[in-house]
């Protein structure tokens, strides 16, 4: 299923500094809990607490946790009233990338020399306040909980109305299997009179080349007996039996509480089995565009549960 959440929380840098962090949760639509983690180097320690979290709450999905930072713009007035408060030059650094500009514009003259801008994005040049671990891995997953909690509310939004979809569509199955159904003796009956009168007259047939002419008793016991045979094949009352009970259980399962997502996987297995055989056994032109109507409902269906949890 998919779904958003997202939570803010504050982490004291030190000296006054504080940073504001964001920790998003997003979900797509998987058979499986598949888990994913996009966090800058302060969060990193919450992964293992971030996931437990998840697992916990959620059995599908792909879900992935995102985390980025900035510091507050509060910090704003604070760098202007002590500006050490952002961070302090690195002396030995500073001296050490002095003396690189030497020997490069030595080597190029014309080389231009490095920009303030420059000189404060090299790398260890400024020691900005970092913070404590123990502090970011706390607010990360205080930040990650409410998150998870928030994408846990957008699904369950998505699963009721995946749910009103899902029961419209056993409703109509229900109506198809309640027209076709009574019908369903009259056309096994045609059926089976049509048969008798082919089999009456291939038998009849065979007889009379063999010369020996069976009598009319022998003869349509045998037809009897054949007739029975196919009829006990193309019975179908087995097949509405176990397709309306699969029904029920679609519907007991979206009506109760907590996962159906794998049950309703094996419900759908079920119900296009039925659906199959219904087809591989019709009898009439009707029943086969019911069974293929059933089918069509049961891919739909099955494309939803995919998407429940």
């Amino acid at each position: 299923m998919t779904g958003y959440g997202s939570a803010s929380r504050q982490v004291s840098l030190g000296a006054g500094v504080v940073a504001d962090l964001q920790v998003e949760c997003r979900a797509v639509n998987s058979r499986f809990l598949d888990l994913g983690f996009r966090l800058p180097d302060e969060c990193r320690g919450a992964e293992p607490a971030l996931r437990e979290l998840a697992t916990q709450s959620l059995s599908r999905g792909k879900v992935e946790f995102r985390a980025a930072w900035r510091v507050n713009a509060g910090a704003a007035g604070a760098a202007k009233a002590n500006p050490h408060t952002l961070g302090a030059l690195n002396k030995d650094r500073l001296d050490a990338l002095y003396t690189l500009q030497e020997h490069a514009q030595s080597a190029f003259p014309n080389a231009d020399a490095l920009r303030i801008a420059d000189i404060l994005r090299w790398p260890g040049i400024v020691s900005e306040p970092r913070g404590e671990e123990e502090g970011w891995i706390a607010a990360t997953v205080e930040a990650g909980r409410a998150a998870l909690a928030a994408l846990i509310e957008s699904r369950h939004a998505e699963g009721k109305a995946l749910v009103t979809v899902l029961t419209n569509i056993t409703t109509k199955m229900r109506e198809i299997v309640k027209t076709i159904e009574p019908k369903v003796p009259a056309y096994v009956a045609q059926y089976q009179e049509k048969l008798t009168e082919r089999l009456a007259e291939a038998l009849a047939a065979q007889e009379q080349g063999k010369g020996n002419g069976g009598s009319g008793t022998e003869l349509m016991e045998r037809i009897r007996q054949e007739v029975v045979l196919y009829a006990v094949r193309i019975d179908v009352a087995e097949e509405f039996a176990r397709l309306k009970t699969h029904l029920q259980a679609v519907d007991n399962a979206l009506a109760g509480k907590g996962p159906v997502g794998k049950r309703l996987d094996f419900l759908m297995q079920e119900l296009n089995r039925e659906a199959n055989t219904l087809s591989s056994k019709s009898v009439s032109e009707e029943c086969t565009q019911a069974a293929l109507e059933l089918k069509l409902f049961i891919e739909q269906m099955r494309e939803q549960v995919q998407n429940l949890e």
